[in-house]
């Protein structure tokens, strides 16, 4: 989410399934004022939910943006849906960040990864 070209580029480790990923997708507007401020705070915010697996971000020069959220249940999505401080960024999205946007749910039942020798990988967290 936030400034992702600091992170380490690695994909989230993959778990034991089941868990839950929530693909969000979108194309911003030009103003984005507040963004990346507001955009810190929920990656922040999102992190202290019990059962958050982890995020994958990735933005295409076109501007095309899709970042993949992990949840061990759908307890924990459902925590980090209706949390205050999310569904007051999500209101704002809509009203000036985002030009258009879809979000799809789904429950993951095979997981697996990759890592080539002498590579670091990220390590699953949860």
């Amino acid at each position: 989410m936030s400034d992702h070209s600091q992170a380490p580029v690695a994909p989230v480790g993959a778990y034991e399934p089941p868990y839950y990923a929530a693909f969000f997708s979108t194309v911003r507007t030009q103003d984005q004022s507040g963004y990346s401020e507001t955009d810190a705070r929920m990656e922040d915010l999102v992190q202290e939910v019990p059962g958050y697996l982890g995020m994958d971000h990735a933005q295409t020069p076109g501007g095309l943006g899709i970042t993949v959220s992990y949840f061990r249940d759908a307890d924990a999505l459902t925590q980090w849906r209706t949390e205050v401080e999310h569904r007051a960024a999500q209101q704002r999205g809509r009203a000036e960040w985002y030009q258009s946007y879809t979000l799809h749910v789904a429950k993951v039942e095979r997981s697996s990864g990759f890592t080539r020798a002498g590579v670091p990988w990220r390590p699953a967290a949860g």
